[in-house]
């Protein structure tokens, strides 16, 4: 069953919503949450900038009675940016879901991103995403890519990124051959500090083909953390993937997923 069609009385509470209410559930969510927290968070001091930052997440959801259900998601997030023009950054993320014993969710995405800075505004990159997901019949999608990027605001209150590239894209199907094509990328990174300890980030990543061009892919999320400690958070999250051509007439286009970590940074 695809990860968008999970059943409402199988799928664990305020995890997988419809697409046109969950993201003002994530929203309203992230305020409750700020306007709970202690306020002794709001005063405390920010923290010096690190050459490797390092942080982990991990959410679960249980469910037992008329359904049995269990969600787990796991995430990554590793940053070196030494004082040095060049900054190398790898994200995660894990997706995994039953529902009576079967499986009703398997989602893997990795990214890893190597930018060199031009000036205090332009930086070149490269990197290389990865996507494994078994509802949208995706074995496995590589595409590594190079281009530009531009920071329009750059402080530690507020930064924002913008880039292009172009690369390659392989693309493996169940019961198909692995599709080869050229490949163009947009990217779009925006981080507010809300308060001292509240940070809401967005982001948006997208993918066409080139010899296949109405096949693309996008992945929007926005998310809203909170810290506990100095060294713990809480994260509300929302991410939704758009497949503009999925392998399967029966496999719907959009899968939106809400997450709620504790997230842990090193």
């Amino acid at each position: 069953m695809p990860f968008d069609q999970m059943p409402a009385a199988g799928a664990p509470p305020a995890l997988f919503l419809h697409p046109l209410h969950s993201r003002f559930v994530v929203i309203a969510i992230g305020i409750v949450w700020l306007a709970c927290a202690p306020a002794a968070l709001a005063q405390a001091p920010p923290q010096q900038q690190q050459t490797w930052t390092v942080i982990a997440g991990a959410g679960l959801a249980l469910t037992s009675g008329n359904t049995d259900t269990s969600t787990v998601n796991m995430s990554y997030n590793v940053t070196y940016d030494p004082p040095t023009r060049n900054k190398v950054k790898s994200d995660g993320l894990l997706i995994r879901g039953k529902t009576e014993d079967e499986l009703s969710a398997d989602r893997i995405g990795l990214n890893l991103r190597d930018e060199f800075t031009i000036n205090e505004r332009a930086y070149v990159f490269g990197e290389n995403r990865y996507l494994r997901d078994r509802f949208k019949n995706i074995e496995y999608l590589l595409a590594p890519s190079a281009g530009l990027g531009y920071r329009p605001f750059d402080r530690p209150e507020l930064r924002m990124t913008i880039d292009l590239g172009i690369g390659g894209a392989w693309e493996k199907n169940s019961n198909e051959d692995v599709t080869a094509s050229g490949a163009l990328t947009i990217g779009e990174r925006f981080e507010k500090a809300l308060t001292g300890t509240a940070t809401l980030t967005q982001s948006y990543s997208g993918l066409w083909q080139t010899d296949f061009i109405d096949n693309s892919l996008h992945v929007f999320n926005i998310a809203i953390s909170a810290a506990i400690s100095a060294r713990t958070q809480l994260k509300v999250e929302l991410l939704d993937t758009f497949k503009s051509r999925p392998p399967l007439d029966t496999i719907q286009k959009n899968d939106v997923a809400v997450l709620i970590q504790l997230a842990y940074s090193m």
